[in-house]
């Protein structure tokens, strides 16, 4: 369980029928992940553009996505509305630009800097797996790290059907 867990997601300002335009599969029981989390909570104001599913509660299913709860940890993820995933820096991305931040996103796709954010984040990830093993908490999900990819996961919105990965 995370040491630090977010509110209850009514207290994100997550409620349902909110319209959102990215939901991000976090790790709850990393204290980085969780404090990106609420530094985007608060900056998104209670609008409820990002949805954020913590892939570290009992609760939580990935085969129900169609994807390993061991690749949400190797990596974070993003879902767009539509069904699209989305992985790596692409989600922060998408979630900067969520709020209101979209002046930074150009910057972020120049040459040298889109390679260093890419090289920087799969160093970051690849750090951050390892870490998270050695602590035990990737063997911890048991059967949940064994699972097996049933397919593509639906869209979140049943009127637009997905596009493939990006």
């Amino acid at each position: 369980m995370p040491t630090n867990p977010l509110p209850a997601p009514s207290m994100l300002g997550i409620f349902a029928g909110d319209t959102f335009e990215v939901e991000i599969f976090y790790d709850g029981g990393c204290s980085l992940c969780t404090r990106e989390v609420r530094l985007l909570v608060k900056l998104d104001r209670r609008r409820g553009r990002i949805r954020f599913t913590d892939i570290m509660t009992p609760e939580f299913e990935a085969a129900s996505l169609g994807i390993t709860t061991e690749a949400l940890l190797a990596r974070i993820h993003g879902r767009l509305v539509d069904g699209t995933w989305i992985e790596g820096v692409e989600v922060f991305r998408r979630a900067y630009a969520a709020i209101g931040l979209r002046w930074v996103i150009p910057l972020t796709r120049l040459p040298g800097v889109r390679s260093i954010l890419e090289v920087g984040y799969v160093r970051f990830a690849r750090w951050r797996y390892r870490r998270r093993k050695r602590t035990g908490a990737v063997a911890s999900l048991g059967a949940r790290s064994k699972e097996v990819d049933p397919g593509p996961a639906p869209p979140l919105s049943a009127t637009t059907p997905p596009r493939a990965h990006e």
